[in-house]
């Protein structure tokens, strides 16, 4: 265990620090978005946007060349995020039956849209995987602090206007394209549902939200020290991470839920 700690303690936190700041976040708007989620049973949404966002990014690069500015790449995935969400209220609107096959279809056609544009791109392979499983340890320091004001302006905006069908759907985009560009698709995957569907035997709102944001927490320090000690792909193992600390959450959760009755 000491071993393990004094190698902890020389990794460079240039790195880990960074990486942590925009995992926290993430966290920030997944965790009450992906609560709304799951009580309105439109688990998939999250990939779809990701997925959509990211397409609308590498279609900026593709047609403006990959030295163009970071805040339009920002702006086409916003603007494309943007549509799909406005189209899904609309789908919504005429059957919530279906909404979620809408969304898979919404998904499949966006990531097979992906496939389709690198096919002739040499470098195609790693865009597609820092598309998926992001490159959360290489971020700098001036995305970190334009995503905090993006998140900052979220959060707010989210509670003037929790409730709001319309307000959702274009929140959920706008926090899905500043999530996707930090930490990949699978990620935003994983925030946003594991650590709600864990705390969902509680009933208080204001302790299960609190209590998800620990287990997110714990969730992405885990996988970050673990990343850095046993040199593994960072955002993969942060999910499974996330996915254990929330089994451990759901079974202490259940045994005391189980205990008052």
């Amino acid at each position: 265990m000491s071993a393990l700690l004094a190698s902890v303690s020389d990794l460079s936190l240039a790195i880990l620090l960074p990486a942590f700041c925009a995992g926290l976040l993430v966290i920030a708007t997944h965790v009450p978005l992906g609560m709304q989620v799951l009580q309105r049973g439109i688990i998939f949404i999250d990939l779809a946007i990701a997925q959509v966002a990211g397409l609308g990014a590498y279609l900026v690069t593709r047609v403006l060349g990959e030295d163009v500015s970071a805040a339009w790449v920002q702006v086409g995935a916003v603007v494309l995020a943007l549509v799909a969400s406005w189209l899904l209220v609309a789908t919504e609107r005429l059957t919530t039956r279906y909404q979620e096959p809408v969304i898979g279809i919404v998904f499949v056609l966006a990531a097979t849209a992906v496939v389709l544009l690198l096919s002739n791109d040499p470098h195609g392979g790693q865009h597609l995987s820092d598309l998926l499983a992001g490159q959360i340890l290489w971020i700098g320091r001036a995305q970190i602090f334009y995503s905090a004001i993006a998140t900052g302006i979220l959060l707010c905006v989210m509670f003037l206007f929790q409730g709001k069908r319309v307000w959702f759907y274009s929140l959920f985009a706008l926090a899905i394209t500043v999530s996707v560009q930090l930490v990949g698709v699978y990620l935003v995957f994983a925030t946003l549902i594991i650590p709600a569907l864990a705390t969902n035997k509680i009933l208080a709102k204001r302790t299960r939200l609190w209590v998800t944001y620990l287990v997110a927490v714990i969730g992405y320090i885990l996988g970050l020290l673990g990343s850095a000690l046993f040199d593994l792909p960072t955002g993969p193992l942060i999910v499974w991470t996330l996915a254990l600390t929330g089994v451990v959450a759901l079974i202490v959760l259940h045994r005391k839920h189980r205990s008052r009755f």
